[in-house]
Parts: structure tokens; C-alpha cells; sequence
């Protein structure tokens, strides 16, 4: 999982659009309560505050890798712990009962490995509860790759950027369902109505499109986004308002611990 250049003040520019599908993850959690609660890629704590208005008197703990997500986190809620950390190899020192990732697992190589490994520190009747954005296939992501290959680009990717695809809902449950009393999928689609064509390479500034802008050169980067903004004035045109609609799907996991 890519550990610098996280901007909180970029992912928050569409703070209300980020955050509606980890409350609509956190509201089909089964528990009615909870004393240990870790929020799993918290980035700048628009999540964890969920889970601290849902569960008040968890032991509420939030992880991240990024000093700056983790950071601006504190400053929403000083009363949680945050922690350094890569979800990859961590594992939390006593069972806890809600394990909550919204948008990072995606970032995991052999994430279904990692999430295995977690379930097991759940206490019984415990929940891990996740949701991966399902969106490679999307026009804002595949123009990425595309403006990539072209031209003196192209030099810059002959290493493909390395992101693992979304497994599918069988491959999930297939592996969750042996350590688990049950587990519940479901995928949504959400029509996000941002201003233009500007508004999407912003979003995906603080994501999606991150990696690629690491790869290049400061000198790089404004060719680099001119070619991708025009392209996707063509593959999201504008509604009758004049807005445009970015389509976002997202796979959402629950395993309740044995």
C-alpha cells in the first residue's frame, strides 16, 4: 500500500460523497454494540467518526500508513488512538469486535489473504465489515491507462501500475465463508453529480489517478492531466444541468466471526 504523497486535504474535497458508502456499510453491521472497534485505512477519520457515533463507548483505534491522513484523523477525534501502520502485516494485539475498512483494501496486494488473516482476531460474533471501489473497468479509470500509453508516456509505464483486480463475490465468499458464521455481499453502484470533467481528475487526484502522477515528473504532470481532462469531457458529457454524473462502483463484505 503506497505510504506517501496521501493528501488529506485533496480526499476531503468530496468528503460527503466518500463518506456515503462506508455509512452505508457501517449501518448493515450487525452488532448492537461494541467494546473494541478499529477502523482500518481511516485516512482523515470521516469514518472512524462514524463508528464512534455508532459505537460511543468502543475502544475506538484507527490505522493508516500516511502521517498526513493520520494527522488530520487526530484533529476530528482526539479521544481515539491512531496508529502507524500497514494493514498488510498488522494484526491487532487483542481480539476486537468490528474490524471497518472502507476504501483501502483495493490498495492490498493479495488483500483476500489479509482480510483471512484479520478474521481470526475477531471475537466471537465479531464483524469485518469492507468496501473496495469496483470501478477499473470505468471509463475514469481506464482513460488513465490509456493516456498512459501514448506518446512519451508511455516510457514512464512500461511497468504496469501495479493494482490487483477486484476478486469476484464468489472468490470472496469462498474463502471468508470457512471462518466465518456467515457473510453477506452486495455491490452498488453510486451516480456521484460533480460539476464537470475538472471535478473527477480532483477526485481521483487523491486516489485512483495518485499513482500515476507519482510517476512522473512535475513538468509531466500538467500534460499528463490536460490529455486525461479532455478525454473525460468526452466520456462524461454533461446532464441538462450541467452537471456530469460519475458512475462509482463499490463491493461491500460482511463475515461475522465464528
Amino acid at each position: 500500500m503506497p505510504t506517501d504523497t496521501w493528501s488529506a486535504s485533496q480526499y476531503l474535497k468530496f468528503e460527503d460523497e466518500r463518506t456515503r458508502p462506508a455509512r452505508d456499510l457501517l449501518a448493515a453491521v450487525p452488532l448492537a454494540s461494541a467494546a473494541a472497534a478499529v477502523d482500518i485505512g481511516c485516512g482523515p477519520g470521516n469514518s472512524t467518526e462514524l463508528i464512534a457515533a455508532r459505537y460511543p463507548g468502543a475502544r475506538l483505534t484507527g490505522l493508516d500508513s500516511s502521517p498526513d491522513m493520520l494527522a488530520a484523523a487526530l484533529q476530528r477525534l482526539p479521544q481515539a488512538d491512531f496508529i502507524e501502520a500497514d494493514v498488510a502485516t498488522w494484526t491487532p494485539p487483542a481480539p476486537v469486535d468490528l474490524m471497518f475498512a472502507n476504501a483501502v483494501f483495493q490498495w492490498v496486494p493479495d488483500h483476500l489473504a489479509v482480510v483471512d488473516r484479520l478474521i481470526r482476531s475477531l471475537t466471537h460474533g465479531g464483524v469485518i465489515a469492507f468496501q473496495v471501489p469496483d470501478n477499473l473497468g470505468e471509463p475514469s479509470h481506464v482513460l488513465m491507462r490509456e493516456v498512459a500509453a501514448r506518446g512519451y508516456f508511455a516510457a514512464k509505464f512500461r511497468t504496469p501500475m501495479a493494482r490487483d483486480e477486484i476478486p469476484s463475490v464468489e472468490t470472496y465468499y469462498d474463502r471468508l465463508r470457512p471462518h466465518a458464521a456467515r457473510v453477506e455481499i452486495w455491490r452498488t453502484i453510486y451516480h456521484h453529480a460533480l460539476a464537470d470533467a475538472d471535478a473527477i481528475v480532483e477526485w481521483v487526484k487523491a486516489t485512483g489517478l495518485r499513482p500515476f502522477l507519482d510517476r512522473l515528473t512535475t513538468d509531466e504532470r500538467p500534460d499528463f492531466l490536460s490529455e486525461y481532462r479532455e478525454a473525460l469531457r468526452e466520456a462524461y458529457p454533461r446532464r441538462t444541468d450541467g452537471r456530469v454524473l460519475f458512475r462509482f462502483p463499490r463491493l461491500f463484505v460482511i463475515a461475522v466471526g465464528q
